[in-house]
């Protein structure tokens, strides 16, 4: 995937880190300096600090950056989106491990003690999985991990529904972007994030990706963060969210769903798409997700491309992907989570 050039700055010499942590910024002034507080604050040291700033006019990266020496900044010089982003602090990194964590997160001390737990005693597994809180109300989830439906419609599983408490670890669809660890030598090996999708669903089409190749994700219930979601893109149901979501949707449906999968599922998809286009119909907010959808359409060769290259290194069959996902309905229209417990 193509890099576009960025100002970087020299980083500190010390010993390799076992994690490199990526925080992608942008516009992220209310939120940046408590996430960075919190990763401060962790239990677990051994890890680096890579902050990529797409392009802010607020400066809070560089001041972050000022006030710790040991964060290695890298400013480009246009927003690139958090995919390509992310996608850079991969190449810059030296840790075994590449921790994700949004700028609008804040971890829990024990987040990356938790996390780095997990990896140790699950070694042939490489994406593990966060629980997510609502910042604003902590008895309430954000995520316990990304579900696909059979529909091929993903979202974020347990989104606004209470905390059930204690969870023991199970398998997800996918890790949710904002708060995850994968194996970065897994992750350069499979392309990094697809940097055509900008931001939305990449971390979902890195989990498909995954899937693919037999590599499935780990949630960890008590890696916790508190997350306020969307704080640099106004909101889930902005104008931009609704329209990368929608668009990213499609693509990744139509790239990563196996042969006989996607024919099978392809009439549950579109009529998953007029229920979800009716109701934004009702809430007066049809402009975007329609001007998605005709994103998705007329450059739908975009998403064969990326088909073609998916589907080339696929080692799994329908059977297996279809497992992993709800076959229930209800979870879809719910956001219900869906955990599977390890055998």
């Amino acid at each position: 995937m193509a890099r576009g050039a960025a100002i970087g700055k020299p980083p500190r010499v010390r010993a390799t880190p076992r994690i490199s942590l990526i925080v992608v910024v942008y516009e992220s002034g209310p939120t940046l300096a408590r996430c960075l507080a919190c990763v401060a604050g962790q239990t677990f040291t051994d890890y680096e600090i890579i902050l990529i700033d797409n392009a802010s006019s607020d400066q809070v990266a560089q001041a972050a950056a000022v006030a710790d020496p040991a964060i290695r900044l890298i400013e480009n010089a246009e927003n690139r989106g958090f995919a390509a982003a992310v996608n850079q602090g991969a190449e810059a990194a030296r840790g075994r491990w590449l921790a994700l964590l949004n700028p609008d997160a804040f971890a829990q001390p024990d987040w990356l003690a938790r996390l780095t737990a997990a990896a140790e005693a699950n070694p042939a597994v490489g994406c593990f999985s966060s629980r997510q809180l609502m910042a604003d109300d902590p008895m309430r989830l954000d995520g316990l991990g990304d579900v696909m439906s059979l529909a091929g419609y993903p979202f974020r599983g347990g989104f606004g529904h209470r905390d059930p408490g204690p969870l023991e670890p199970g398998w997800v669809f996918s890790a949710c972007g904002g708060a995850m660890l994968i194996d970065r030598e897994l992750f350069l090996r499979l392309g990094g994030f697809d940097e055509r999708l900008f931001c939305y669903c990449e971390d979902v089409d890195l989990g498909y990706r995954l899937r693919l190749v037999g590599q499935p994700t780990l949630l960890v219930p008590d890696a916790v963060v508190r997350h306020v979601g969307s704080a640099s893109t106004g909101g889930r149901r902005s104008d931009f969210a609704v329209f990368h979501g929608t668009r990213n949707r499609l693509w990744v449906f139509v790239k990563n769903t196996p042969p006989v999968l996607f024919w099978l599922t392809l009439p549950l998809h579109i009529a998953a798409t007029l229920v979800l286009f009716t109701r934004h119909a009702t809430r007066g907010e049809i402009a975007a997700p329609v001007r998605g959808l005709a994103a998705g359409l007329r450059h739908i060769g975009v998403a064969l491309g990326a088909r073609r290259e998916a589907q080339a290194t696929r080692t799994v069959g329908s059977w297996q992907i279809a497992r992993a996902m709800t076959w229930n309905p209800l979870d879809l229209l719910l956001r219900r989570a869906f955990v599977q417990r390890p055998s």
